[in-house]
């Protein structure tokens, strides 16, 4: 294993330093690193927090700021934050109106966030994200994984927070943007957790593993690795059977790279994506192309389609301004 680390034990302590301190004017760090915060709150407004295992950034703590996340906590890589880290962040961001938060649908982070919330006494709220058409259920969810449609969500839900909605508003507005969204990834190589020391899973130099987990759960099925059109006609046509008749419209593409895949590649699989959603009757009339929800550093990608309605594509174009997302406010 090469990695540029000092050690395993210190990697996320040390890194979320660096973070924050790359990012001040945008961002502050919590109590022994419990969270990431926003610099800056806005009194009145209802908070948004999320978190989950580190490993997938700049999710979750990269989107935190003006539009998205008021805090979000990291759990060590691949593993759930704890209570005690949401309960820190509620205390930090509670702005008076409410929290709301947004959780990836994998059984550890569910059942903390859940926790976290029984024992505050802020009113608080949660939006579950489980996008992941590949299966039903894996070693660490019950029903669907959440994955890169955390990010829309994130981002459409924050803009309405910006603009002043309330938190039942907000609750509605999270629960139906997920309900539009959809996400299938492929992985071609596996990840390396750095306090394993050797990679996740095996897998052939001509194999692929479609409809991969962000933590690199199995998919669909292991296959022989095909060329871009043949992996993009697999996963969208996966993804449009399953939005069945809402697959039509404008839509929200995202093409997401997991950590170790080039920029080169990512749009190439967004040229592909593009043209068969054309044929299936679906425009694409947003975008977003880059390593936003990544697996360490695995070689592959996801593909995620938003469809969406005038509110959920203003609320998309909306001014944010993150570490790792930003646009004119």
């Amino acid at each position: 294993m090469k990695k540029l680390i000092n050690s395993p034990d210190t990697l996320l302590r040390e890194s979320l330093n660096g973070f924050v301190l790359a990012h001040q004017d945008i961002l502050s760090l919590g109590d022994e690193g419990k969270f990431v915060r926003r610099a800056e709150l806005s009194p009145g407004k209802v908070s948004l927090i999320s978190g989950g295992g580190s490993g997938h950034e700049p999710l979750h703590a990269g989107l935190v700021g003006y539009g998205m996340l008021d805090a979000a906590c990291p759990g060590q890589v691949f593993t759930s934050p704890t209570p005690d880290q949401m309960l820190a962040a509620v205390e930090a961001v509670d702005g008076g109106a409410g929290l709301l938060f947004i959780v990836k649908n994998y059984e550890g982070d569910v059942m903390n966030f859940d926790m976290a919330r029984e024992m505050s006494d802020a009113l608080i709220e949660t939006v579950i994200t489980d996008d992941d058409v590949a299966v039903e259920g894996s070693l660490f969810t019950t029903g669907r994984r959440g994955v890169a449609g955390t990010l829309v969500v994130e981002k459409v839900v924050g803009a309405a927070a910006e603009q002043g909605a309330d938190l039942a508003t907000l609750k509605r507005l999270g629960d139906r943007v997920n309900s539009r969204t959809r996400s299938m990834g492929v992985a071609l190589t596996s990840c390396t957790v750095p306090a394993a020391g050797k990679p996740t899973f095996e897998i052939g130099d001509d194999e692929m593993e479609l409809g991969v987990g962000i933590h690199g759960e199995p998919g669909r099925r292991r296959v022989k690795l095909m060329q871009a059109d043949r992996i993009v006609e697999e996963m969208i046509g996966a993804i449009v059977h399953d939005l069945g008749d809402a697959a039509s419209g404008d839509a929200l593409l995202f093409v997401n790279g997991f950590g170790a895949t080039p920029e080169m590649e990512l749009y190439l699989i967004y040229n592909s994506a593009r043209r068969q959603l054309q044929e299936y009757g679906v425009n694409t009339a947003r975008s977003l192309v880059g390593s936003y929800v990544t697996s360490l550093d695995m070689a592959g990608c996801s593909i995620t389609v938003c469809m969406l309605d005038e509110e959920i594509g203003r609320l998309w174009d909306a001014p944010v301004h993150t570490a790792a997302l930003r646009r004119g406010r």
